[in-house]
Protein backbone atom coordinates (compact mmCIF):
# COMPACT_ATOMS: atom_id res chain seq x y z
CA UNK A 1 0.00 0.00 0.00
CA UNK A 2 0.79 3.63 -0.40
CA UNK A 3 1.86 5.44 3.05
CA UNK A 4 3.92 8.37 4.42
CA UNK A 5 6.78 6.48 6.66
CA UNK A 6 9.28 8.47 8.99
CA UNK A 7 12.85 7.27 9.08
CA UNK A 8 14.69 9.47 11.35
CA UNK A 9 13.54 11.90 13.45
CA UNK A 10 13.58 15.87 11.94
CA UNK A 11 12.38 18.01 9.28
CA UNK A 12 9.64 17.28 7.32
CA UNK A 13 11.78 16.20 4.50
CA UNK A 14 12.14 13.17 6.50
CA UNK A 15 8.97 12.06 5.67
CA UNK A 16 8.65 9.49 2.89
CA UNK A 17 6.10 8.61 0.43
CA UNK A 18 6.40 4.79 -0.66
CA UNK A 19 4.41 2.61 -2.43
CA UNK A 20 4.85 -0.86 -1.13
CA UNK A 21 4.54 -0.27 2.33
CA UNK A 22 3.45 -3.62 3.78
CA UNK A 23 -0.76 -3.51 4.81
CA UNK A 24 -1.51 -3.54 8.65
CA UNK A 25 -2.90 -6.38 10.16
CA UNK A 26 -6.21 -7.45 10.36
CA UNK A 27 -7.02 -9.14 14.19
CA UNK A 28 -10.33 -10.07 15.69
CA UNK A 29 -11.27 -6.84 17.11
CA UNK A 30 -9.97 -4.49 14.53
CA UNK A 31 -11.33 -2.90 11.16
CA UNK A 32 -9.55 -2.53 8.08
CA UNK A 33 -10.33 1.10 6.66
CA UNK A 34 -9.37 2.29 3.27
CA UNK A 35 -8.38 5.83 4.12
CA UNK A 36 -10.09 8.65 2.04
CA UNK A 37 -8.43 11.27 4.72
CA UNK A 38 -5.99 12.26 7.36
CA UNK A 39 -5.28 15.81 8.61
CA UNK A 40 -2.31 17.51 9.92
CA UNK A 41 -2.04 18.01 14.23
CA UNK A 42 0.32 20.12 16.20
CA UNK A 43 0.94 16.31 17.99
CA UNK A 44 2.29 14.80 14.44
CA UNK A 45 5.08 17.38 13.69
CA UNK A 46 6.29 17.38 17.03
CA UNK A 47 6.36 13.54 17.23
CA UNK A 48 8.35 13.99 14.05
CA UNK A 49 10.99 16.50 15.09
CA UNK A 50 11.73 14.32 18.48
CA UNK A 51 10.35 16.79 20.70
CA UNK A 52 7.70 14.75 21.85
CA UNK A 53 9.85 11.64 22.40
CA UNK A 54 8.59 10.82 26.01
CA UNK A 55 5.06 10.74 25.52
CA UNK A 56 4.79 9.00 22.19
CA UNK A 57 7.84 7.19 21.30
CA UNK A 58 8.39 5.33 17.60
CA UNK A 59 9.63 2.33 16.40
CA UNK A 60 10.84 3.71 13.36
CA UNK A 61 10.37 3.47 10.45
CA UNK A 62 6.92 4.67 11.73
CA UNK A 63 3.74 5.70 9.84
CA UNK A 64 2.79 8.95 12.25
CA UNK A 65 -1.30 10.48 11.87
CA UNK A 66 -4.13 10.43 14.29
CA UNK A 67 -7.03 10.86 12.09
CA UNK A 68 -9.10 8.84 9.65
CA UNK A 69 -12.11 8.71 7.84
CA UNK A 70 -12.47 6.42 5.19
CA UNK A 71 -14.80 3.45 4.33
CA UNK A 72 -14.55 -0.21 5.87
CA UNK A 73 -12.64 -2.67 3.39
CA UNK A 74 -13.48 -5.53 6.28
CA UNK A 75 -14.04 -6.93 9.67
CA UNK A 76 -12.48 -8.98 12.27
CA UNK A 77 -14.49 -11.68 13.91
CA UNK A 78 -15.24 -10.18 16.47
CA UNK A 79 -16.63 -6.62 15.04
CA UNK A 80 -20.59 -6.98 15.00
CA UNK A 81 -21.51 -2.99 14.45
CA UNK A 82 -19.10 -2.47 11.01
CA UNK A 83 -19.37 -3.85 7.59
CA UNK A 84 -18.08 -3.39 4.14
CA UNK A 85 -18.91 -0.49 2.63
CA UNK A 86 -19.30 1.36 5.77
CA UNK A 87 -18.42 5.49 6.19
CA UNK A 88 -16.36 5.51 9.09
CA UNK A 89 -14.31 8.27 11.35
CA UNK A 90 -11.52 7.41 14.25
CA UNK A 91 -9.15 8.73 16.22
CA UNK A 92 -6.62 5.89 15.79
CA UNK A 93 -2.62 5.92 15.16
CA UNK A 94 -0.36 5.62 11.34
CA UNK A 95 -3.68 6.94 9.91
CA UNK A 96 -0.87 8.43 6.83
CA UNK A 97 -1.60 5.50 5.04
CA UNK A 98 -4.07 4.15 2.23
CA UNK A 99 -5.18 1.34 5.14
CA UNK A 100 -5.43 1.85 8.63
CA UNK A 101 -6.29 -1.11 11.17
CA UNK A 102 -8.63 0.34 13.59
CA UNK A 103 -9.55 -0.86 17.05
CA UNK A 104 -13.46 -1.39 16.51
CA UNK A 105 -14.20 0.69 19.87
CA UNK A 106 -12.42 3.10 18.33
CA UNK A 107 -14.82 3.66 15.41
CA UNK A 108 -17.87 5.18 14.88
CA UNK A 109 -20.13 5.89 11.63
CA UNK A 110 -19.92 8.88 9.92
CA UNK A 111 -23.35 10.52 9.53
CA UNK A 112 -25.27 10.53 6.47
CA UNK A 113 -24.75 14.40 5.04
CA UNK A 114 -21.07 15.01 6.44
CA UNK A 115 -18.09 14.88 3.82
CA UNK A 116 -16.10 11.80 3.88
CA UNK A 117 -12.93 13.82 3.12
CA UNK A 118 -13.14 17.02 5.27
CA UNK A 119 -14.33 15.38 8.33
CA UNK A 120 -10.84 13.76 8.72
CA UNK A 121 -10.12 17.02 10.26
CA UNK A 122 -12.64 16.15 13.19
CA UNK A 123 -11.38 13.18 15.83
CA UNK A 124 -8.45 14.64 17.66
CA UNK A 125 -9.28 18.20 17.69
CA UNK A 126 -13.03 17.22 19.21
CA UNK A 127 -11.52 15.16 21.65
CA UNK A 128 -8.65 17.11 22.68
CA UNK A 129 -10.97 20.59 23.17
CA UNK A 130 -13.59 18.60 25.00
CA UNK A 131 -11.57 16.62 27.35
CA UNK A 132 -9.72 20.13 27.70
CA UNK A 133 -13.34 21.55 29.11
CA UNK A 134 -14.83 18.63 30.96
CA UNK A 135 -12.16 16.43 32.12
CA UNK A 136 -8.64 18.76 32.65
CA UNK A 137 -10.56 22.80 33.63
CA UNK A 138 -13.32 20.45 34.48
CA UNK A 139 -16.19 23.39 33.88
CA UNK A 140 -19.53 23.59 35.08
CA UNK A 141 -22.74 25.27 34.33
CA UNK A 142 -22.57 28.88 35.29
CA UNK A 143 -18.64 28.81 35.87
CA UNK A 144 -16.44 31.21 33.74
CA UNK A 145 -13.75 29.64 31.63
CA UNK A 146 -11.13 31.20 29.78
CA UNK A 147 -10.09 29.30 26.76
CA UNK A 148 -6.86 30.62 25.13
CA UNK A 149 -6.51 30.23 21.11
CA UNK A 150 -9.74 30.02 20.68
CA UNK A 151 -10.40 30.42 17.33
CA UNK A 152 -7.85 27.78 16.49
CA UNK A 153 -8.79 23.83 15.96
CA UNK A 154 -8.61 22.86 19.28
CA UNK A 155 -9.96 25.77 20.85
CA UNK A 156 -13.01 25.99 18.95
CA UNK A 157 -13.55 22.56 20.17
CA UNK A 158 -13.39 23.53 24.06
CA UNK A 159 -15.89 26.35 22.88
CA UNK A 160 -18.17 24.28 21.77
CA UNK A 161 -18.06 22.01 24.70
CA UNK A 162 -18.24 24.58 26.79
CA UNK A 163 -20.96 26.35 25.88
CA UNK A 164 -23.05 23.30 25.17
CA UNK A 165 -22.31 23.11 29.07
CA UNK A 166 -23.78 26.02 29.69
CA UNK A 167 -20.43 27.74 30.51
CA UNK A 168 -19.84 31.74 30.40
CA UNK A 169 -16.41 31.78 28.29
CA UNK A 170 -14.35 34.23 27.65
CA UNK A 171 -12.56 33.76 24.15
CA UNK A 172 -8.94 34.41 24.37
CA UNK A 173 -6.51 35.58 21.53
CA UNK A 174 -4.39 37.40 19.82
CA UNK A 175 -5.24 41.07 19.47
CA UNK A 176 -5.40 40.81 15.37
CA UNK A 177 -8.12 38.35 16.05
CA UNK A 178 -10.87 40.04 18.63
CA UNK A 179 -13.44 40.29 15.86
CA UNK A 180 -12.87 36.72 14.46
CA UNK A 181 -13.51 35.14 18.14
CA UNK A 182 -16.65 37.38 18.70
CA UNK A 183 -18.31 34.95 16.00
CA UNK A 184 -17.69 32.16 18.17
CA UNK A 185 -20.80 33.07 19.95
CA UNK A 186 -18.73 33.83 23.44
CA UNK A 187 -19.43 35.77 26.80
CA UNK A 188 -16.36 37.65 26.17
CA UNK A 189 -13.05 38.34 24.49
CA UNK A 190 -9.30 38.83 25.46
CA UNK A 191 -6.12 39.78 23.86
CA UNK A 192 -4.10 37.57 25.52
CA UNK A 193 -0.68 39.50 23.69
CA UNK A 194 -1.56 41.95 25.57
CA UNK A 195 -0.37 42.14 29.34
CA UNK A 196 -2.61 45.31 30.16
CA UNK A 197 -5.15 43.44 29.06
CA UNK A 198 -4.07 40.18 30.76
CA UNK A 199 -4.11 42.02 34.17
CA UNK A 200 -7.70 43.60 33.91
CA UNK A 201 -8.65 40.18 33.51
CA UNK A 202 -11.89 39.49 36.09
CA UNK A 203 -10.72 36.21 37.81
CA UNK A 204 -12.37 33.41 36.40
CA UNK A 205 -13.18 29.61 37.27
CA UNK A 206 -10.82 28.06 35.46
CA UNK A 207 -8.53 27.95 32.29
CA UNK A 208 -8.75 25.46 29.21
CA UNK A 209 -5.02 26.37 27.49
CA UNK A 210 -4.68 25.66 24.02
CA UNK A 211 -1.09 28.22 23.66
CA UNK A 212 0.83 27.44 26.58
CA UNK A 213 4.44 28.88 27.38
CA UNK A 214 4.72 32.33 29.06
CA UNK A 215 1.18 33.05 28.20
CA UNK A 216 -0.11 30.26 30.30
CA UNK A 217 1.56 31.34 33.22
CA UNK A 218 0.53 34.96 32.79
CA UNK A 219 -2.89 33.87 32.86
CA UNK A 220 -2.35 31.41 35.63
CA UNK A 221 -2.66 34.39 37.97
CA UNK A 222 -6.16 34.74 36.94
CA UNK A 223 -7.70 31.75 38.20
CA UNK A 224 -9.65 31.82 41.60
CA UNK A 225 -8.41 30.33 44.25
CA UNK A 226 -9.82 26.10 44.32
CA UNK A 227 -10.24 27.14 40.38
CA UNK A 228 -8.44 24.57 37.87
CA UNK A 229 -6.18 25.05 35.02
CA UNK A 230 -6.13 22.60 31.89
CA UNK A 231 -3.40 22.87 29.33
CA UNK A 232 -2.80 20.63 26.11
CA UNK A 233 0.25 22.39 25.09
CA UNK A 234 3.55 23.24 27.31
CA UNK A 235 2.90 24.92 30.99
CA UNK A 236 5.86 25.62 33.17
CA UNK A 237 5.72 23.55 36.22
CA UNK A 238 7.03 25.98 38.64
CA UNK A 239 3.99 28.51 38.06
CA UNK A 240 1.84 26.10 39.68
CA UNK A 241 3.70 26.50 43.33
CA UNK A 242 2.40 30.02 43.08
CA UNK A 243 -0.96 29.24 43.95
CA UNK A 244 -1.50 25.59 45.10
CA UNK A 245 -5.17 25.48 45.27
CA UNK A 246 -5.58 25.71 41.64
CA UNK A 247 -5.76 22.18 40.52
CA UNK A 248 -3.05 21.72 37.02
CA UNK A 249 -4.00 18.92 34.54
CA UNK A 250 -2.78 18.44 31.40
CA UNK A 251 -4.93 16.33 28.75
CA UNK A 252 -3.88 13.56 25.89
CA UNK A 253 -6.50 12.96 24.18
CA UNK A 254 -8.18 9.47 24.55
CA UNK A 255 -10.06 7.98 22.26
CA UNK A 256 -14.35 8.21 22.57
CA UNK A 257 -16.02 6.90 19.50
CA UNK A 258 -19.06 8.58 20.80
CA UNK A 259 -18.12 11.64 21.02
CA UNK A 260 -16.42 11.83 17.94
CA UNK A 261 -19.62 11.53 16.35
CA UNK A 262 -21.72 13.89 18.71
CA UNK A 263 -19.51 16.46 17.09
CA UNK A 264 -19.62 15.20 13.53
CA UNK A 265 -23.73 14.88 14.06
CA UNK A 266 -22.66 18.88 14.72
CA UNK A 267 -20.51 19.71 11.78
CA UNK A 268 -23.36 18.18 9.46
CA UNK A 269 -25.91 20.34 11.39
CA UNK A 270 -23.88 23.39 11.12
CA UNK A 271 -23.37 23.80 14.93
CA UNK A 272 -19.88 23.63 14.97
CA UNK A 273 -17.90 25.09 12.29
CA UNK A 274 -14.19 23.76 11.62
CA UNK A 275 -12.44 25.53 8.80
CA UNK A 276 -10.39 24.09 6.69
CA UNK A 277 -7.34 26.10 5.34
CA UNK A 278 -6.51 23.40 2.78
CA UNK A 279 -6.64 19.83 1.07
CA UNK A 280 -3.35 18.28 -0.39
CA UNK A 281 -2.65 14.74 -1.33
CA UNK A 282 -0.92 11.95 1.49
CA UNK A 283 2.36 12.34 -0.64
CA UNK A 284 2.62 16.02 0.15
CA UNK A 285 2.45 15.24 3.85
CA UNK A 286 6.17 16.88 4.02
CA UNK A 287 5.15 20.04 2.62
CA UNK A 288 1.73 20.20 4.83
CA UNK A 289 3.53 19.80 7.64
CA UNK A 290 6.38 22.35 7.05
CA UNK A 291 2.97 24.72 6.19
CA UNK A 292 1.73 23.68 9.57
CA UNK A 293 4.48 24.68 11.63
CA UNK A 294 4.94 27.60 10.58
CA UNK A 295 1.83 28.36 11.80
CA UNK A 296 -1.03 31.01 10.73
CA UNK A 297 -3.31 28.39 8.89
CA UNK A 298 -5.87 26.49 10.11
CA UNK A 299 -6.92 23.41 9.18
CA UNK A 300 -4.70 20.84 6.61
CA UNK A 301 -6.36 17.73 5.39
CA UNK A 302 -4.38 15.31 3.69
CA UNK A 303 -6.40 13.28 1.00
CA UNK A 304 -5.72 9.97 0.34
CA UNK A 305 -7.61 9.14 -2.30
Amino acid sequence: MKAVRLYEYGGPENLKYEDNVPEPALSDDSVLVETSATSVNPIDWKVRSGARQKDFPLKLPAILGRDVSGVVRAVGRNIRTFKPGDRVLALSWEAYAELVAVEGSMLTHLPDGLNLVDSAAIPLIALTGDQLVRQAARAQRGQTLLVTGAVGSVGRAAVHTAKKLGVNVIAGVRARQLSEARTLGVSDTVAIDDDSAIAGLAMVDGVADTVGGETAAKLFGRVKNGGNFGYASVFPDEMSKLNPTVTVTRVLARPDASKVREFADDVRDGKFLLPISRRMPLRNAGEAHALAQRGGLGKIVLVCR
